[in-house]
């Protein structure tokens, strides 16, 4: 019964490795939030990553809901924005919201600017992933595109927001 129970313990990191987005990094992205804020890392870069987190959660509520069955008009669109906007609950308790000014106009707190331009970033990454699979005939141009599209595209933004604190 051990020896059984063992393999079964092997055999499921690599059913979770094959996920597309993968539990280990959405667990190391979240983990480190804190870490990055008591390193001195910008709170708008801190978001960023946030903003992807609750993207990616978002992503994998939907595909809970294609594996029940669950359809409704919009709920795509709509499950998306209600797991990007849970940051809400961090100004509840922990983060008080102190806006600065973005872009000449625009007065918000940086953690929630973070988080809104993580989100966009990452789905708009993650459409322009799937146009480039169909147009390569359903094939990924390179081992882990799904993964390393993405990163770079965050890591980048986070590069450029902290070039122009």
């Amino acid at each position: 019964m051990k020896k059984v129970f063992a393999g079964a313990l092997c055999m499921m990191p690599a059913a979770v490795f094959a996920n597309p987005a993968c539990p280990v990094c959405t667990i190391a992205i979240g983990a480190a939030l804190p870490i990055t804020r008591r390193m001195g890392v910008p709170d708008v870069v801190a978001g960023l990553w946030a903003g992807a987190f609750l993207a990616i959660m978002g992503y994998w509520i939907i595909r809970f809901l294609d594996r029940r069955g669950v359809r409704f008009l919009g709920r795509n669109a709509i499950v998306l924005a209600l797991s990007v906007a849970t940051i809400g609950f961090a100004y509840m308790g922990t983060v008080a919201y102190s806006p600065c000014r973005y872009f000449g106009f625009l007065n918000i707190d940086p953690l929630l600017m973070g988080t809104i331009v993580g989100a966009v970033i990452f789905i708009a990454v993650e459409k322009i992933y799937d146009w480039m699979k169909i147009k390569n005939n359903g094939h990924a141009h390179f081992p882990f595109e799904k993964v390393v599209l993405p990163v770079v595209a965050l890591a980048a933004a986070s590069a450029l927001f902290m070039v122009c604190r």
